[in-house]
């Protein structure tokens, strides 16, 4: 699994295409303010260490936004950070896992249309420690 993680003091994003068949349609506009911004790459390995890749990007997203004391974190899934792709129901599942997860310490987590090419606008902080990648 690939994550590049951003501390964003504005993160704005827009449903544009639809790329997987089977998604609902969804037409969708929001924007978060005082994020953490987790773009998530799964790989086909994630599905065999599922749970160990699990407590390290759960570990990893909470120890970025715990840094600034952030408590909205937005969940997007961007599958152009490794050559290969975990199968989308694993990725989508995982997100969702994730993301129940965090709600239930107390984070406001969102998730951007699974299955779709969203336009977005970032604004990040400045620090080194406001744009982080991991691979885990």
């Amino acid at each position: 699994m690939k994550l590049l993680m951003f501390q964003a003091r504005r993160f704005w994003w827009k449903s544009f295409s639809k790329t997987l068949p089977d998604v609902p349609d969804q037409d969708v506009e929001e924007e978060v303010r005082d994020a953490a911004v987790i773009f998530v790459h799964a790989e086909p390995a994630d599905e065999a260490d599922r749970a160990r890749v699990f407590r390290r990007a759960l570990k990893n997203v909470k120890w970025l936004a715990n840094k600034r004391g952030l408590r909205h974190i937005v969940l997007h899934s961007f599958t152009h950070l490794a050559d290969a792709n975990a199968p989308p129901e694993f990725a989508r599942d995982f997100l969702e896992e994730l993301a129940e997860r965090l709600r239930a310490t107390g984070y406001e987590v969102w998730i951007t249309p699974f299955g779709y090419f969203c336009e977005w606008e970032l604004s990040v902080y400045g620090e080194s420690l406001a744009k982080v990648w991991k691979s885990i």
